[in-house]
């Protein structure tokens, strides 16, 4: 938190199997209005287009829970939060059902967009039931955007 004050960082976040346990954990501190600009919980794919502008194509083609939705729920979320400068968006598969064999549960994508920058993506397979799965993922996305502003 410090350091995105520091910075004069505003975040936006942009969550799926998550439901805003990233933004809750944001603004549990005090002050935290200072650096965070809001959040989406977009469970639905229907929501991930509407709101944040994911294409159906992307959708159709590599699914909710993959790299290209990512990417596109942090960069929509970015255009739909212009005070904020960097996002983090996530989506997952937080169990007990919903996974494959080629996407276990457990299985959560991250994104992290800075306006001006590529935006960075990367998976995680998390162990654990739904609870554990969710609070890891959660734990995760701040570290990412920790090490994103190291950069």
């Amino acid at each position: 938190m410090d350091s995105l004050r520091r910075k004069q960082i505003r975040l936006i976040t942009a969550e799926s199997c998550t439901g805003g346990l990233v933004a809750a954990a944001l603004t549990h501190h005090a002050g935290s209005s200072d650096v965070t600009e809001g959040g989406f919980v977009t469970y639905s794919n229907a929501m991930k287009s509407r709101v944040l502008g994911v294409s159906a194509e992307t959708l159709a083609s590599f699914g909710a829970v993959s790299q290209e939705t990512v990417r596109e729920m942090a960069e929509g979320a970015l255009r739909q939060a212009p005070e904020a400068s960097v996002a983090i968006s996530v989506s997952g598969i937080a169990g007990p059902g919903g996974g494959s064999d080629r996407k276990p549960v457990g299985t959560v994508w991250f994104a992290t967009a800075v306006k001006g920058k590529e935006t960075y993506a990367e998976m995680r397979l998390f162990p654990g039931d739904r609870t554990a799965v969710r609070t890891s993922a959660a734990e995760h996305a701040l570290l990412l955007v920790q090490k994103r502003l190291e950069t």
